[in-house]
């Protein structure tokens, strides 16, 4: 299985290689108020990929913050009631 990740993974390689190889010309990227700027193509994928990543990790950042709190508030409720329980045991 080992052996098989491997080879998956220089194939994937191989693949952003050639990729790569194959989109080296370069492209002018034009932003507002008349400036440019002149990359490599894969360069500006990319970067628009990274950026893609950046913002979607960004946006679930929140979402993922409250579920941690939640979780906390949870054990921390969990914990209470098993203490409780105990404690309740003891008088009989």
């Amino acid at each position: 299985m080992r052996y098989l990740l491997w080879i998956i993974k220089l194939a994937l390689f191989a693949l952003a290689l050639s990729f790569a190889v194959k989109n080296a010309e370069p492209v002018t990227v034009r932003y507002y108020l008349g400036s440019e700027w002149q990359a490599p193509l894969v360069f500006v994928l990319l970067l628009a990929f990274c950026a893609g990543i950046a913002l979607g990790l960004v946006a679930a950042a929140g979402r993922i913050f409250r579920q941690r709190r939640e979780l906390t508030a949870l054990r921390r409720e969990l914990q209470d009631s098993r203490h409780r329980g105990t404690e309740g045991a003891g008088k009989t």
